[in-house]
């Protein structure tokens, strides 16, 4: 049991040893690791519990009108 442990055992106390020895290292390390979960649970809280929803999607067509277009006569389309 002990020895599928001791990777997590190691990896903490490297961590406290940078944590004293090197902390730019150490923050690094702690960023990194938070910003995949942040990646995933921001959205959903967002969403539940600030009330956000998405704006609408912006229009990329012109609406055309529902009657029977007239012909455009002049400017020389004859």
């Amino acid at each position: 049991m002990a020895s599928i442990l001791s990777p997590f055992r190691r990896s903490y106390r490297y961590l406290q040893y940078l944590a004293h020895e090197q902390p730019v290292i150490f923050y690094s390390c702690v960023l990194g690791l938070a910003g995949p979960v942040l990646a995933l649970s921001v959205p959903a809280v967002r969403r539940n519990w600030l009330g956000y929803t998405p704006a609408e999607p912006i229009p990329t067509t012109y609406p055309v009108p529902k009657r029977p277009r007239k012909p455009v006569q002049g400017y020389e389309d004859e």
